[in-house]
């Protein structure tokens, strides 16, 4: 796939679709739960690891902002912000449920695999286009929301009890609205000269960044 094809974002994500398919990045966490292999802890790690996520994904759509001020990308920007904003409490009552004072507080889980997304993300926010960038956000809201609310399915279908706080985060589908915005502005971005074939490699290397995030909740990193 070269720079010179014409792509729109739609046919971008259709093969991010077909990369996904024919080589699955996995989800460890939904293995764990295929071995019977998920207690309180891994719950409490998923909550570990995605409370150190929160800060990097604020500080990236912050600067994907000052980067890309103009509609439609300064909306998305603006809403995913605000989706890990007013996601934050929930995250803590989450936490508490869990018996975690902090969630960030001692780190945890504490190893590299842990902060992988954050810092893909980061790197994409300052260095990727607004394409990429756009791009790998319509992926990490793909992978993330669908991953999340089939392990709750599973953990509760093999008896495991969740507190309500935890449900209630997890069992999140997510936004069409926000996934359709999220390719709109891929399309802006292309229709502004911004290369094709690097939003999908930028975009699979979040989706890969994830893979890491579900080991590190998992604890197989």
């Amino acid at each position: 796939m070269g720079t010179a094809l014409s792509r729109t974002a739609v046919e971008l994500a259709e093969i991010l679709d077909e990369k996904r398919a024919k080589n699955p990045v996995g989800n460890a966490l939904l293995d764990a739960t295929g071995r019977g292999a998920v207690d309180e802890e891994a719950l409490r790690r998923l909550v570990g690891t995605e409370a150190q996520a929160h800060r990097a994904e604020l500080a990236s759509y912050g600067t994907a902002l000052a980067r890309f001020p103009d509609r439609p990308a300064a909306d998305l920007f603006i809403q995913l912000a605000q989706l890990v904003a007013e996601a934050e409490p929930k995250l803590h009552a989450c936490a508490r449920a869990l018996g975690m004072d902090d969630p960030r507080s001692p780190r945890r889980p504490a190893e590299h695999a842990t902060y992988a997304f954050n810092g893909t993300l980061s790197w994409l926010a300052v260095t990727g286009s607004q394409a990429a960038f756009a791009l790998a956000s319509y992926t990490d809201m793909r992978v993330y929301f669908a991953g999340c609310k089939e392990f709750v399915q599973r953990v509760r279908q093999a008896g495991v009890d969740l507190p309500p706080e935890f449900i209630e985060y997890y069992d999140d589908e997510g936004s069409d609205d926000l996934r359709r915005l999220a390719l709109d502005v891929v399309q802006d971005g292309l229709d502004h000269g911004d290369d094709a074939s690097d939003a999908v490699f930028c975009a699979r290397l979040l989706e890969e960044s994830i893979g890491d995030f579900w080991r590190s909740a998992a604890g197989t990193a």
